[in-house]
């Protein structure tokens, strides 16, 4: 077995001498998720699973100089703080992540406040203007609800009611320290004792086209909203150490913030179910530490650690029945190209594909509708499911079997128009959030990329890989498993198709692998086509 390079993380906080919480949670969270774990102690405290007796802080001189003997040996790609001791250390911290971002622009830092502990009593008595130099460095922050109320000053906000509204907590937040992701966690609100709803405000940099000669930013913000079944278990000292170390974690591995944002709640979900049946069975609640479990699990139950996405799409289409299905009777859907044009429409149609779709721009309305007039006259004669790219009211129009949407056209696609029409939807997703989102939807099939780089289409940040696509394949509910087939997309040739279709995925979506066969194999496109499907065929 090889071993391969792993991302390092710091974490910066304190000792727990009972192992429950703080550094030995971040240790073993990084371990459980792949990442190397560099520790600096801030604090050594003296608490157990009843009671803090006390913290007692680490000089800023000796914590300097472990990071300036680490920092050209093991330099971070995620800086996770949590216990930050005093009003030294608090400055400390703010002129190190200044000096660090010059040097490594893309660290990443993620502080999870740690005021009260959990057992009772305080780790600190900083006020919220000592902390305001290192609140306004941070990248990320991850309070649960109390520390939420405190960071935005609750005794400012203009109505009782938004003292407990996450939204309005997470905005006053980014007003006062502009900190570009704020995860409050649901493990503290009550509002519904069965779920716990944790929350995401994030800022999204983009460059609009009209300013990307001189790179001013825009700044977008988004909100993500996951929701779970609380678990009833006394094993959860640590947990929110946990978090923000698992979130620190699958940054550090290049994930989008929506995603870390999934997969570490599905961590802290995965570790608190399995500590549900000890608990049950205990006469007195004992407060045990959280259980950090191997990650990915794999198995048939993977999927139920996984939380609903809440969002206004969602929302709006809870009640709207699933999409018709791709009426496969059992077979799988096979090659899926992507073309942009009938000139390949009428090359592909003959060859008995189950499934193409067109995928034409920059064309007039009048010429745009012509031409889906034309492509679907064409495929009437033959068994192949013509799907139109994004026009489904032209889709609809015209009598296509189906339309495909992207994730960016989604929110202003009329579903109920479309499922009412009886034509097939399918939706892109980037990841594990969207899919789970999409699969609410109960679509007629999903597409999960880009798996590789490709040249249609530029995916930085959103590459997929091998990995991702067979983790995002286990999160489909074992019943629905075939009902919607999932399609991956992006930079797969035949090289690659082997291993593509190893993962299980139903469907592999093409474009230049056939459109420049030629000239990258030496074949015809119809050769490229008997080639991938016998590919397809045999895995």
């Amino acid at each position: 077995m090889t071993i391969k390079p792993k991302p390092i993380i710091w974490t910066i906080s304190g000792s727990d001498c009972s192992g429950g919480a703080g550094i030995a949670a971040d240790i073993k969270t990084g371990h459980a998720l792949g990442v190397e774990v560099c520790h600096l102690i801030t604090a050594n405290t003296v608490q157990n699973s009843q009671q803090l007796l006390s913290v007692n802080a680490v000089s800023v001189e000796i914590l300097q100089q472990q990071a300036t003997l680490l920092i050209d040996d093991k330099p971070p790609s995620v800086i996770k703080i949590g216990l930050v001791a005093n009003v030294e250390q608090v400055h400390w911290l703010a002129k190190l992540l200044k000096q660090f971002k010059v040097i490594m622009p893309n660290l990443i830092s993620v502080y999870d406040p740690v005021g009260q502990a959990s057992v009772g009593g305080s780790f600190s008595c900083l006020s919220l203007e000592q902390l305001t130099p290192l609140l306004m460095i941070v990248d990320v922050i991850t309070p649960n609800l109390m520390e939420a109320k405190i960071l935005a000053r609750v005794d400012k906000l203009a109505k009782l009611a938004e003292a407990n509204d996450v939204e309005v907590l997470a905005k006053k937040i980014y007003q006062d320290f502009a900190i570009n992701s704020i995860i409050i966690k649901g493990g503290h609100s009550h509002a519904d004792d069965k779920h716990a709803r944790d929350y995401c405000y994030h800022q999204l940099n983009q460059l609009s086209d009209e300013k990307q000669d001189n790179q001013e930013k825009l700044h977008q913000t988004i909100s993500y909203q996951l929701n779970s079944p609380r678990l009833a278990t006394h094993y959860s000292h640590g947990g929110g150490c946990s978090f923000a170390s698992a979130l620190a974690s699958f940054l550090a591995q290049g994930y989008l913030m929506r995603d870390a944002f999934m997969l570490s709640k599905a961590f802290i979900n995965q570790g608190l179910a399995a500590t549900v049946p000890v608990s049950a069975s205990q006469k007195h609640q004992y407060y045990g530490a959280f259980e950090q479990q191997a990650w990915p699990l794999n198995g048939s139950d993977r999927a139920q650690h996984f939380a609903e996405v809440v969002d206004d799409l969602s929302g709006q289409y809870q009640e709207l029945p699933a999409f018709s299905s791709l009426d496969l009777n059992g077979e799988i859907l096979g090659l899926y190209p992507v073309i942009d044009s009938l000139y390949w429409l009428k090359r592909l149609l003959p060859l008995g594909l189950k499934i193409i779709q067109l995928r034409v721009k920059n064309l007039t309305e009048n010429e745009l509708e012509q031409v889906i007039i034309a492509a679907v006259a064409l495929a009437k004669n033959y068994g192949t499911r013509l799907f139109i790219n994004d026009y489904w009211q032209l889709a609809i129009k015209h009598g296509a079997y189906g339309v495909h949407i992207g994730q960016e056209d989604l929110a202003d696609a009329d579903l109920v128009a479309i499922q009412r029409s009886g034509i097939r939807l399918g939706i892109s997703t980037h990841g594990c959030y969207e899919f789970i989102l999409a699969q609410q939807l109960q679509p007629s099939y999903l597409a999960i990329g880009a798996i590789f780089p490709t040249k249609t289409k530029d995916m930085t940040g959103q590459i997929q890989g091998l990995d991702n696509l067979r983790q995002v394949l286990s999160l489909r509910p074992a019943e629905n498993a075939w009902q919607i087939p999932v399609v991956a997309i992006g930079g797969i040739n035949l090289e690659r198709a082997i291993d593509v279709v190893a993962t299980g995925v139903e469907s592999i979506a093409v474009v230049t692998a056939i459109t420049e066969a030629e000239q990258s194999h030496g074949i015809t496109p119809e050769q490229a086509v008997a080639a991938f499907e016998q590919i397809i065929v045999k895995g």
